[in-house]
């Protein structure tokens, strides 16, 4: 085949779909995850800073640097796995090690992460998680450990992939500040689906802290809107009533306006994101293939009770502030009309007046042409008599009569010039 030029980004994004692979843990074994955003303005952080982080955490254990633009990364650091990923909103690290701890959920594996490296952290915690991997014995042994661990009343445990594994958790934070995980292996489950599962519970419990604010938002939002919406109320009420002015009634609707605007520009990305993330919950709940375990509740249905309906009240807060925002809108828009309205009948009004001020000048413009005929013919009639008198003394004709013959005459020829005038002005 000849060859052929290839698209600048053709391996780039080849790459991509291969750029994050899932962890390869055996069991017994555990793992510790932590996610980590800045409180404010997330997207446009400095990623920089990030990698620094990184590096700082990589350079404790001679451990090999990332490239300088990668967002992954993948490698050994002393007798543990690091897997580091960054996201849009935040950075995460997940280590993981053999075997398990003597005490459940002991929290040595993550002090893989230290306390100085974490002080330096360039942003805050969004979530930790603990993960105990154990080869699974019998199930009855399962329930006497998920019962010992996690808060009965909060307790999702099912079995996932074909029953391969065991999956729990109560979804609650323990005394450390981490979320607990206990998955429970068959001896048949590889390394890499162990690993996936992993993958998907740490992603499960990330996504759903970053899902939970759009709630936060949502709440905040609330007592705001309640105000403009009786607000708006009242304006809508004065508009019809017409106890205020249009004008003022329209300025207070274009500031109520702006605020509903502002405040949907301020949460548009929150709760997009929020719209987003609950579906990525969702679905990675979704491949996991859940089936019940001892008549307990799973993870979807822990989801569908705890943490569907806070995305319903986020999505409906988003649903309202948009209807608010075309109430606002259409409120306007009548409003509008009505002074349009008033204004084109104030302006009819002065149309009136005008005609009617225009009649009056073109009477008084008749009367004053005619007060002109008479003065015109008045100077016309005396030009004459000057200019024919010495021949009417002649003729033996008096400058009196003269003049009143001519009278008559001057004035039709000056009536009948001025309506030519008239004639050709129109």
């Amino acid at each position: 085949m000849p060859p052929i030029e290839d698209h600048p980004q053709r391996y780039a994004l080849a790459n991509e779909l291969h750029a994050r692979p899932f962890p390869i843990i055996k069991a017994p074994g555990r793992a510790a995850y932590l996610a980590i955003k800045r409180a404010d303005n997330a997207v446009a952080r400095d990623r920089n800073t990030d990698r620094e982080h990184l590096l700082a955490l990589l350079d404790r254990y001679g451990a090999p640097h990332p490239q300088p633009d990668a967002t992954h990364y993948s490698g050994s650091i002393g007798r543990h796995f690091l897997k580091w990923e960054s996201h849009t909103e935040f950075v995460t690290y997940t280590i993981l090690g053999e075997g398990v701890s003597d005490t459940p959920f002991d929290a040595k594996t993550f002090g893989m992460f230290p306390e100085d490296w974490l002080d330096n952290a360039p942003g805050t915690r969004m979530t930790s998680a603990l993960i105990r991997i154990e080869e699974l014995e019998d199930e009855q042994t399962v329930i006497q450990k998920t019962e010992e661990w996690f808060v009965p009343e909060s307790l999702a445990i099912s079995r996932v992939l074909n029953d391969e594994l065991i999956v729990s958790s109560d979804f609650r934070i323990d005394e450390g500040g981490h979320i607990r995980f206990g998955v429970f292996a068959r001896k048949g489950a590889g390394p890499r689906r162990i690993g996936r599962v992993v993958q998907r519970l740490t992603e499960i419990e990330t996504y759903k802290a970053m899902s939970m604010l759009g709630l936060t938002r949502a709440r905040a939002l609330s007592p705001k809107m309640g105000a403009m919406e009786q607000q708006l109320g009242t304006l809508l009420h004065d508009m019809g009533q017409g106890d205020r002015p249009a004008d003022e009634v329209l300025q207070s609707l274009l500031t109520v306006s702006a605020d509903v605007e502002n405040m949907i520009a301020q949460s548009a990305f929150r709760f997009s994101g929020t719209a987003a993330y609950s579906r990525i919950v969702n679905q990675r709940i979704e491949v996991l293939r859940e089936e019940r375990f001892n008549g307990l509740q799973t993870f979807a249905e822990f989801m569908m009770r705890r943490f569907d309906p806070a995305m319903r009240t986020v999505a409906s807060t988003e649903a309202r502030l948009k209807a608010l925002s075309d109430r606002a809108m259409r409120a306007g828009d009548l409003l509008r009309t009505k002074v349009d309205v008033d204004r084109s009948a104030q302006n009819q009004e002065l149309l009136s007046s005008m005609n009617k001020r225009a009649d009056e000048q073109l009477r008084l413009q008749r009367t004053v042409e005619g007060l002109s005929v008479v003065a015109i013919s008045y100077y016309a009639v005396n030009l004459v008599v000057y200019a024919f008198g010495p021949a009417a003394e002649s003729v033996g004709l008096s400058k009196t009569l003269l003049a009143a013959g001519a009278t008559p005459i001057v004035l039709l020829i000056v009536w009948w010039l001025i309506k030519q005038i008239h004639k050709r002005i129109s």
